[in-house]
């Protein structure tokens, strides 16, 4: 299993290269650096919006472009960085208290979201003037 790491980072999924069509998969706690206990998706974004705009303060996620391509653009506290995804080999792999926000959303993007944790609206920080104060402590 792949060591947790502390920083947003993309990581490069296995892909079956076939003139039939590829293929690329990930497996729980083997090309995800944790255990997998949600997943969402997000799809029919209209032009010129964005999701998210939040942080986790526990839970761990692995960010996938299945379908288009969309833009991550994450604050880790102190610096911001923007991720373009648009391969469904690549996921964005964001640790806990990390501020995301996801836009440039392409027609018929597919964005799916891999999650370490179950649904706990006590772990959202929505705020991003209180996302400062815990990354801080």
């Amino acid at each position: 299993m792949p060591s947790i790491a502390s920083i947003p980072q993309i990581l490069e999924l296995p892909k079956i290269l076939d003139e039939r069509g590829n293929l690329s998969f990930l497996e729980s706690q083997v090309h995800v650096p944790f255990k997998i206990k949600r997943c969402y998706w997000i799809y029919d974004v209209p032009g010129g919006e964005f999701r998210g705009s939040h942080a986790f303060k526990e839970q761990h996620e692995l960010i996938i472009a299945l379908s288009g391509s969309f833009d991550a653009v994450i604050h880790d506290g102190v610096t911001e960085k923007r991720f373009s995804l648009s391969r469904s080999y690549y996921g964005l792999y964001l640790p806990p208290l990390s501020w995301r926000q996801l836009d440039n959303f392409s027609t018929n993007s597919l964005a799916l979201v891999l999650s370490s944790h179950f649904y706990d609206e006590e772990d959202y920080v929505w705020d991003f003037e209180d996302f400062l104060r815990v990354k801080q402590k």
